[in-house]
């Protein structure tokens, strides 16, 4: 009987001992400042710290997500998540009152209730080196890679925005390497001269929205998640092939690689999730075929 006893009880303090002890707030936007610092982020973005609960207690979870909603809201209170690291920041105009007639204020509401904590990176994640257009990037054979614009008083020559680099592949096996590292379909506008078989080898990424930044750039193919119909035009009118991924699917798979490295920055005294609610809010439906 004391035998048994004591059996269980080194079952017990094994599985416990397995449990993250949990670690304090303003150590873990630390480590993410450090990994990407909010002088990385456009002036004209929200990063960062953005919701700091009054009642303090160490982390022991950690949601990723790439957009804030409702439906990840709930999943993080009922994984019981003391922070919540959103990509795309859930606050971002300016709020005049919290109420429950709106999502975005229902779900500020719910973090302060709940004291869980909200970041977000965004733009800093973009520009940094190993971040979400490096990943976009890296779909592909990657050659001399370097920002398309290099951030502004920055020593660091691989900090910036959007991706420019050389490789080797036709545009059939570009587009299949890019569906299969998303692991998802993607909308494809191919070049005035272009065909499947045409060579790529210079190639233009920019996760998100890419218009503004990859207009003009020099490539043979732009991959990035959204443009205009007269953009891509643009585009195709250069002789310049066009992937579009989805807007936040150009981000989001970011996310489980980023999982690995934050709980590596935090010594594991946490536990790091990836969002199962999160999806890109556009759905492809497919025609049925006519009988």
């Amino acid at each position: 009987m004391l035998k048994s006893t004591i059996g269980r009880s080194q079952q017990f303090l094994r599985f416990y001992a397995k449990m993250p002890e949990g670690i304090a707030l303003k150590e873990v936007v630390t480590s993410l400042e450090r990994f990407a610092p909010l002088s990385y982020a456009e002036k004209w973005d929200n990063v960062g710290l953005l919701l700091e609960p009054y009642d303090q207690k160490p982390v022991e979870k950690i949601l990723l997500t790439n957009d804030l909603t409702e439906a990840v809201m709930r999943e993080a209170i009922e994984k019981k998540a003391n922070m919540i690291l959103s990509y795309h920041p859930p606050i971002f105009a300016a709020m005049k009152r919290i109420t429950q007639k709106d999502w975005k204020q229902r779900i500020v509401s719910m973090c302060f209730a709940h004291s869980i904590a909200m970041y977000s990176p965004h733009t800093a994640w973009d520009a940094t080196l190993g971040g979400v257009n490096d990943w976009l990037a890296s779909a592909l054979p990657v050659k001399d890679i370097k920002p398309i614009q290099p951030l502004a008083n920055c020593d660091d020559p691989n900090v910036g925005s959007g991706r420019i680099f050389s490789t080797k592949i036709n545009l059939e096996n570009a587009i299949k390497a890019v569906q299969k590292h998303i692991g998802l379909d993607v909308h494809v506008a191919m070049g005035v001269e272009h065909t499947l078989a045409t060579d790529i080898k210079k190639v233009a990424v920019c996760a998100g929205s890419g218009a503004s930044l990859l207009r003009g750039v020099q490539a043979d193919l732009y991959i990035t998640g959204e443009m205009s119909h007269h953009d891509v035009l643009d585009a195709n009118h250069q002789n310049i092939s066009v992937i579009l991924c989805n807007h936040s699917n150009s981000e989001r798979g970011f996310l489980k690689k980023f999982k690995t490295k934050l709980e590596d920055m935090l010594n594991e005294q946490c536990e790091v999730l990836v969002s199962e609610a999160d999806e890109d809010p556009i759905k492809t439906h497919v025609k049925p075929r006519d009988n």
